[in-house]
């Protein structure tokens, strides 16, 4: 019997798109769904180890009170998992070490930035070196955006996609990074997976409302080198299914599956053939 493609996707302290990604990551081939709360992993009632996808899910991360998931990057490096010397962010860096998948979407992006897991250049996940701050336009904005695929990007999620449509829904999704030279290096590796995109042109643009937050160099989404850390802002979770297009009443010829899906299921067949 073939080994079982095991995720998980993390609750708790704010999230509450746990739900809706667990759903995603069934609908993909997922043989082992679990949505756990971070409490359970400080405990020792759960590992990691057990688990090849790990999903970092949106939501209001601390009520976003202590900067976009900063306390929350704080709680995965500094808090002791119960009964021992180990820190929950050992088990963390086993998990990429091992060369499993993390992807984290709006407030999951957001804390694999502020843990230093992203953009990662030369394998250093231990240091931040770019941030997700306020929106230019100064308020919180939810509507659905056009991006832009890098196809020579190593990202094991977007393989075989060039554009997809997706909705944001955040208040802080503006991407930058410590330096221009940092910024040089994540477009010279191909690291910035997805950008904001102009409808028309299909290119990636600055201009507001097609760049709702007004990221540098239009970035919706970044992985590190190896292709298996991923987050973006968009949320591929919320179209799964063509009802939840914002056309689909107008729009007759709309698949019956959400582009959201489409990463998924290249991460669980990534995990079926490069990791089981």
């Amino acid at each position: 019997m073939a080994e079982q493609v095991r995720a998980v996707v993390i609750a708790g302290n704010g999230t509450n798109c746990e739900r809706e990604v667990a759903t995603a990551c069934r609908m993909a081939g997922c043989d082992v769904v679990d949505i756990v709360h971070i409490a359970e992993f400080l405990a020792g009632r759960c590992r990691l180890d057990d688990y090849h996808f790990l999903n970092l899910a949106g939501g209001f991360l601390d009520g976003d009170d202590l900067g976009s998931a900063k306390a929350g990057a704080n709680r995965l490096r500094h808090a002791r998992v119960a009964g021992t010397e180990n820190h929950l962010i050992d088990q963390v860096l086993r998990f990429i070490q091992d060369g499993k998948l993390i992807m984290g979407v709006c407030n999951g992006f957001q804390l694999m930035v502020k843990m230093g897991l992203l953009p990662a250049l030369d394998g250093d996940v231990h240091t931040q070196r770019a941030s997700l701050t306020f929106n230019d336009c100064g308020r919180f904005e939810d509507r659905w955006v056009n991006l832009k695929v890098d196809p020579q990007s190593p990202c094991v999620y977007t393989r075989g996609i060039d554009k997809m449509y997706l909705p944001v829904r955040h208040g802080e999704g503006k991407f930058v990074a410590e330096s221009d030279d940092l910024l040089k290096a994540i477009e010279l590796r191909h690291l910035a997976v997805m950008k904001y995109a102009d409808p028309v042109t299909g290119e990636p643009t600055d201009r507001y409302p097609l760049n709702p937050n007004g990221s540098m160099n239009a970035i919706a989404g970044v992985c590190d080198e190896s292709g298996r850390l991923f987050g973006l802002m968009p949320h591929p979770e919320a179209y799964l299914f063509r009802v939840h297009h914002p056309r689909w009443t107008r729009e007759q010829n709309l698949p019956e599956e959400g582009m959201g899906l489409w990463l998924y299921r290249n991460a669980v067949q990534f995990i079926r053939e490069d990791i089981l």
